[in-house]
């Protein structure tokens, strides 16, 4: 209560700095920004606080910080779009809200989806909020309880996502999310720097790939070519279907599910590093859980969407906890506020326990922007979203080239490197694959975002626990099992008990239905050939080297699965649901074009990127694709290629930011954007 007390004239002083006429302009500003920058698949927020960075130098701090809060808040709501109207991951917080919000824009209930995830984005940006402004006093001995065993249990956690994520055949759903894990390792080890499937001799796997470039190959490439082939709308019929009381109310019917996944978003939100990157999964898993009828997930259920947007809102609020108290960054995004936070002013703010003590009343202003943020702009994207929304009934060839470039130069800007979009096509192309043939593309995903995580706790956990088990088995004990490492583990436990034995109801990517046994026996083949050679590559790391240890235990595991599904592929008929393939039946073997000629056109797009550069070999891209797939007359073709290239040099010069270069210039200087 002392404290309370103590707080009570920042409260009064917090809400005089918030509500002035111009800090309100300012927040409105930042918010409708950052629904721009959230729009545009694969850019989030760490682009939109790089853009506004120029500007926070001397800006007045609460002006700056209303700027950024409208940013920061908005852009997990307007990536809902991208999500539910093309299948493609806005940001890596809305990856679980594609399984279900894209089917049910397929059939023709983009609004219902959009509201349904608006008002779950409101209600957990609010919910962040709430626990900011309680929590943010009494935080700081809580969060320094959680040491490296309680973050190796919260990212096992977020690994246990993968029993329910499965899908029909679960050692499917678990050598994936292990085949995940082992390309996350590419690169070079945390712990000794030694390279794992990467040389010198190629520089650019050395850094491992990013989750930009993963997450949108895995995602945005095959729905992206799948919609192409069917040479129609995205939505199945014109109208936008329920509307948007439906949704509301969906929300409204399943508020305490929206309410769970809310706190869930505010604990993970709270762990440094774990952040957007798995909370959406975790409560898509727990939405999953509780839910009695499990067939309809992956194929247009509600919960779906209510769980992650819910989950990943209030995210906001926990992340901010670590960002404000300790000044650690919760996440990609809250260094870069934290970095624009000492430009503000004369440099008289200072993130962590010195803000607090100094500064409190500009700490809750910060909390109580965050939930003005969320409500403006839940009401600017309803109001929009009824054009946006149409966006749906519109011939997908028309849109499909602009969305190639707009994820081209999104996974260009993650290592500003031609190879970014090699690695681009070739993730996509297991994508697609891995669509195909029913692997679940969630699976990986997780195991890609948590194998950096995972491999570093353990490896810290087991070498702080060895030097504690030296001096005596109990202190030993004691680092280890810790209480809450206990109630983690337990949850944990629970939740792979109940995922497996509910994987066989839930279709991670829909009803697929079994084809012949040629194609899916080849492609797990290839699979169990890529985790062997992952093996190999790591037991020839020396001995001594921890680097070897996390990918050599995943690979063997892998293959363990591998094993019992290829004796399981020689046994069983080709009915059975391990043969799977949507080029047997369905609306890929209806489809108007083939794949690999769909394809194709990605592909030429990178390969005159390598000659021309990115700009020029847009143009070519663009106004051949319209002239001949999408059937337009020259000088409409001409008109689009126009629109898409003005669209991207604008992007580039706000963002500050160059185009992939090509052969051509390394022979002819060329100006601005044509080098």
């Amino acid at each position: 209560m002392e404290v309370i007390m103590e707080a009570l004239p920042a409260f009064g002083d917090a809400w005089g700095l918030i509500l002035q006429p111009v800090v309100l302009g300012y927040l409105v500003l930042g918010v409708v920004m950052g629904l721009c920058i959230g729009v545009f698949p694969g850019l989030g927020g760490i682009a939109g606080l790089s853009l506004l960075l120029p500007f926070m130098f001397g800006m007045e701090p609460v002006l700056g910080l209303a700027l950024m809060i409208g940013m920061v808040a908005v852009v997990p709501t307007s990536d809902t779009f991208a999500s539910v109207l093309m299948g493609i991951p806005g940001s890596s917080a809305s990856q679980a809200t594609v399984l279900d919000g894209f089917p049910m824009a397929k059939k023709g209930m983009a609004a219902r989806a959009l509201s349904a995830a608006f008002a779950s984005s409101l209600f957990g940006g609010l919910v962040g909020a709430s626990f900011l402004t309680i929590f943010i006093l009494i935080a700081r001995p809580i969060v320094l309880e959680f040491r490296t065993p309680e973050l190796l249990m919260i990212t096992i956690f977020g690994l246990s996502m993968v029993g329910i994520l499965a899908g029909r055949v679960a050692i499917k759903g678990i050598v994936a999310a292990g085949l995940g894990m082992l390309i996350g390792t590419i690169g070079e080890g945390a712990s000794s720097g030694d390279l794992r499937m990467s040389s010198y001799d190629f520089p650019y796997l050395t850094d491992g790939l990013k989750l930009v470039i993963v997450g949108l190959g895995i995602f945005a490439i095959p729905e992206i070519v799948s919609l192409l082939r069917k040479d129609r709308a995205i939505a199945d019929r014109p109208q936008l279907g329920g509307g948007w009381i439906v949704g509301v109310r969906d929300w409204f019917a399943n508020i305490w599910l929206s309410a769970r996944c809310s706190i869930i978003g505010v604990v993970v939100g709270v762990i440094p590093g774990l952040g957007g990157s798995v909370v959406d999964w975790i409560a898509y898993g727990h939405a999953v859980q509780t839910t009695p009828d499990k067939s309809k997930f992956g194929s247009g259920e509600v919960r779906g969407v209510i769980g992650p947007e819910s989950s990943n809102n209030a995210k906001e609020g926990g992340g901010l906890v670590p960002t404000l108290l300790f000044g650690i960054p919760g996440s990609g995004s809250m260094a870069i506020f934290i970095g624009a936070i000492a430009l503000l002013g004369s440099g008289q703010i200072e993130v962590g326990p010195a803000m607090l003590k100094n500064n409190l009343d500009i700490t809750y202003a910060i909390v109580w922007l965050l939930a003005l943020a969320n409500v403006v702009g839940t009401v600017i994207c309803i109001a929009a979203s009824g054009g946006i929304a149409k966006l749906t009934t519109i011939r997908f060839v028309l849109l499909a080239p602009f969305l190639f470039m707009i994820i081209s130069f999104a996974a260009f800007q993650s290592g500003q490197n031609l190879m970014d979009l090699v690695a681009l096509f070739g993730i996509g192309l297991l994508g697609i694959m891995m669509r195909r043939f029913d692997w679940s593309r969630p699976a990986f995903l997780i195991g890609f975002v948590l194998s950096n995580p995972a491999e570093t706790y353990a490896n810290q956990a087991v070498q702080i626990a060895s030097s504690r088990f030296r001096k005596s088995f109990g202190e030993g004990i004691e680092y280890i099992f810790t209480p809450i490492v206990i109630v983690l583990l337990i949850i944990t436990v629970v939740s792979v008990v109940i995922g497996l034995r509910q994987a066989k109801h839930i279709m991670a990517e829909g009803d697929v239905k079994s084809g012949s046994k040629r194609a899916p026996f080849v492609f797990m083949l290839l699979i169990a050939g890529y985790i062997a050679y992952a093996l190999f590559d790591a037991a020839s790391i020396p001995s001594f080297s921890r680097d070897r240890v996390f990918p050599m235990f995943v690979a063997s595991v892998c293959l363990v699965g591998c094993a019992v599904l290829i004796i399981r592929m020689m046994l069983k008929p080709e009915t059975d649901v391990i043969f799977a393939d949507r080029e047997r039946e369905g609306d890929d073997a209806e489809a108007t074009h083939g794949l690999w000629a769909t394809l194709g056109w990605f592909a030429a797009l990178l390969v005159l990127t390598s000659l021309l550069g990115f700009i020029l070999a847009l143009a070519v891209f663009l106004f051949s694709f319209m002239l001949i797939r999408a059937g337009l007359k020259a000088p409409m073709a001409a008109a689009y290629a126009g629109a898409g290239i003005a669209f991207m040099c604008t992007m580039a010069w706000l963002l500050n930011r160059d185009f992939p270069p090509g052969l051509l210039q390394e022979y002819v200087d060329l100006p601005w954007p044509l080098t």
